[in-house]
């Protein structure tokens, strides 16, 4: 029993802060309320080459209609539960556009949520962005 004696502090001040932290950070939860991001109008703005490029969507269910740079693209979308979804191009051109898009939703606040996105089966190449509903 000697042994272990020195492995607990004799002040125990240090054991009950650290204690108090960990209770406090398993008691934070990220606000997530996925379902209204499900349709609606939105804006997505990215930095291109330098420049901030914005693209504008339409979502309902089961199509996402999007406008950037003045060509319209579409997509089925599918939810595999409230904050994940996969999106398919109805129309793809090139083996590139052919591969789902798997986003899942990180966490929503009044009238934006912020993502992650990545092509299905490729998560070497995960980024995230944040999208804007505008009505």
């Amino acid at each position: 029993m000697e042994v272990l004696k020195g492995l607990f502090p004799k002040n125990n001040t240090s054991l009950w802060i650290c204690f108090g932290f960990l209770i406090l950070y398993s008691c934070y939860s990220v606000d997530r309320d996925c379902k209204k991001f499900h349709t609606g109008t939105f804006e997505f703005s990215t930095l291109v080459n330098g420049e901030i490029k914005t693209s504008y969507f339409t979502r309902s269910e089961s199509l996402e209609i999007e406008t950037y740079e003045n060509k319209i693209d579409s997509a089925r979308i599918r939810w595999v539960n409230d904050c994940e979804c996969i999106l398919t191009k109805l129309n793809p051109i090139s083996n590139q556009d052919k591969r789902p898009v798997q986003i899942k939703i990180l966490s929503t606040q009044e009238n934006e949520y912020t993502f992650e996105y990545s092509i299905v089966g490729k998560n070497d190449n995960t980024q995230r962005g944040t999208i804007k509903k505008i009505n």
